[in-house]
């Protein structure tokens, strides 16, 4: 049986008569990398707020670690790790200083600061001030803030939002480190859904509130049929050929290239077979698969 970190049994929530999320079932298991997906104002950050009960959830409904977070408030919250928006950090005081802050708040030994530091990739920049921190930087802070309890589950809202590719780089490879190396368990909600595919290996599409979907990396490619795209000269003899064979053809982006459905490894060669073996000259055969962002596209705008 799985294990889950997060689940979420029909939550719903309003802000005065607005529903913002709407009857939303999450299941996240203990030791993923679960991406979070939605266009702004689908209802990721009103749902991490819930988890943390900073907004209250009713009954039964939000259940961490197999726990009900309201009656079990602290136990489960003490588990947790998060970043929302944006980092709780003091400028004026340097990024050691800033955890040592919080090390006196959760009674933790302030050694534990500068092992953070060494984690987030911050060592050498430990006694800067954190207003003079790159947004990159200051994302980590954020981040070594939320990992000082060592807790189990990190909960990141947006962590690589307004960062350059070098702050989305450094942000991706910890957070893989986290969970490969750490045993942490990752709810990141984003965007950037290209970021989202390199580091997931679950994800959950939310619009208007509603979870459109929710399953692997793998199963999420898996509801669109990839294609086999050709490309071929005579274009029109090739699709005359394939056509009377029997496969639905349709044209492709590329010059002198058409797409049919891709259906295995041996019918790909049985097609480039017979579109030899008749005169025609092929240049290139390979497997399209859609990505995550037009598989994302296609979800959310057809709900």
């Amino acid at each position: 049986m799985l294990e889950l970190a997060i689940q979420t049994c029909g939550l719903t929530y309003h802000y005065g008569n607005q529903k913002v999320i709407d009857n939303l079932s999450l299941k996240v298991e203990k030791g993923s990398i679960y991406g979070f997906l939605g266009p702004n104002g689908a209802g990721k950050t009103t749902t991490i707020k819930v988890l943390l009960n900073l907004l209250k959830s009713p009954a039964d409904c939000v259940f961490l670690f197999g726990k009900d977070i309201n009656t079990h408030r602290i136990e489960s919250l003490k588990k947790i790790g998060a970043l929302v928006e944006q980092p709780a950090i003091y400028g004026h005081l340097s990024g050691k200083q800033n955890l040592y802050n919080r090390c006196i708040l959760l009674s933790i030994p302030r050694s534990k600061a500068i092992d953070m530091l060494k984690l987030v990739g911050l060592r050498d920049a430990a006694d800067k001030k954190a207003d003079k921190y790159s947004l990159g930087m200051k994302q980590r802070l954020g981040i070594a803030l939320a990992l000082l309890s060592d807790p189990e589950l990190l909960l990141l809202d947006e962590p690589t939002n307004g960062l350059d590719p070098n702050g989305i780089i450094e942000i991706r490879n910890l957070m893989i480190e986290l969970a490969s190396k750490h045993q942490k368990t990752i709810l990141v909600s984003s965007h950037l859904l290209t970021e989202v595919e390199r580091i997931a290996t679950h994800v959950g599409i939310i619009n208007k509130g509603k979870l459109l979907f929710q399953g692997t990396i793998f199963e999420l490619q898996s509801l669109k049929a990839a294609k086999l795209q050709v490309q071929v000269i005579p274009l029109q003899k090739a699709t005359d050929l394939l056509t009377l064979a029997g496969y639905q053809i349709s044209p492709a982006k590329a010059s002198n290239s058409i797409e049919l459905p891709y259906k295995s490894a041996e019918d790909s060669a049985e097609i480039n077979a017979l579109l030899v073996q008749n005169g025609c000259r092929v240049s290139s055969i390979h497997l399209v698969k859609k990505d995550l962002e037009h598989l994302f596209l296609d979800i959310t705008q057809s709900n």
